[in-house]
């Protein structure tokens, strides 16, 4: 735990300290590469946690892409964003966080009262733009975090929504990808569940503790699957069963150490 501390300290903090005011500026007069910096970032913070991650599959490239996925920690945005760019879709209240908030910005987050059912609209429009912009968007689609052994109910609302913004905006059919988040192994031993409190957010937890025990732990591996995109074309209730089944196929494959189909 000392160790990651000090690296978090010397290296991380001081990275970041340079390197949010050049992003701001980055951000600010519309220059491209503006993804290189918060990648950079979060390979040293994922490198810093402990994290372990590997890659199965990639996801779509000849977009536009909606990446849907499971949400386990906030473990969960430095192991994807550390491994390619893309943009998160995060609940309102993470705007007003502060540090946190800031940093989400300046990685082009885009934020979403999930309390008020007018505000999918919004949403889904600042989807659209990060979408033209040729970045990657990638929804927690259950709208929550869980312990990592089961998938809760994928919500459609603004998954809908966002697909019809961005098919509207970028003249194509945005294809769903799904995407798997899992948590496979704690110091190189198979994670068991009583130990998934040591990476996942679970329930009320207070950050102070979730973040102790996550130092204080061993290596997390960590494996990021895609699967086979699905046609944006029909109905979205549809679209995020048939989503919300792959991610529990592959999380449930990739829990028992078995291979993906």
């Amino acid at each position: 735990m000392i160790l990651r501390l000090l690296f978090l300290a010397l290296v991380v903090l001081p990275f970041t300290l340079v390197g949010l005011p050049i992003q701001a500026l980055i951000l600010a007069f519309n220059r491209p590469g503006w993804t290189i910096l918060p990648r950079m970032f979060f390979k040293l913070m994922a490198f810093g946690l402990g994290l372990r991650v590997k890659i199965v599959g990639a996801p779509v490239k000849n977009g536009p892409v909606l990446l849907v996925a499971n949400h386990i920690s906030w473990l969960d945005i430095p192991a994807i964003a550390s491994k390619f760019p893309v943009c998160f879709v995060a609940k309102s209240e993470i705007a007003n966080w502060p540090v946190v908030g800031f940093m989400a910005r300046l990685q082009k987050t885009v934020f979403v009262n999930r309390d008020r059912r007018t505000d999918a609209g919004r949403t889904a429009s600042e989807m659209k733009d990060r979408i033209e912009e040729g970045s990657n968007v990638l929804l927690f689609a259950e709208g929550t975090s869980d312990i990592g052994t089961h998938v809760l109910p994928f919500r459609s609302a603004l998954m809908g929504a966002a697909r019809q913004a961005m098919a509207e905006g970028t003249g194509r059919e945005v294809v769903v990808q799904p995407m798997t988040i899992a948590y496979t192994a704690l110091s190189g031993l198979p994670l068991s569940r009583h130990e998934r409190p040591k990476v996942a957010w679970i329930g009320d937890m207070g950050v102070g503790d979730n973040l102790k025990t996550i130092l204080s732990s061993g290596p997390k591996d960590v494996t990021i699957a895609f699967g086979d995109p699905i046609r944006g074309d029909g109905d979205r209730k549809t679209i995020a069963k048939t989503a919300e089944r792959e991610v529990r196929r592959m999380l449930v494959a990739l829990n028992r150490g078995q291979p993906l189909q």
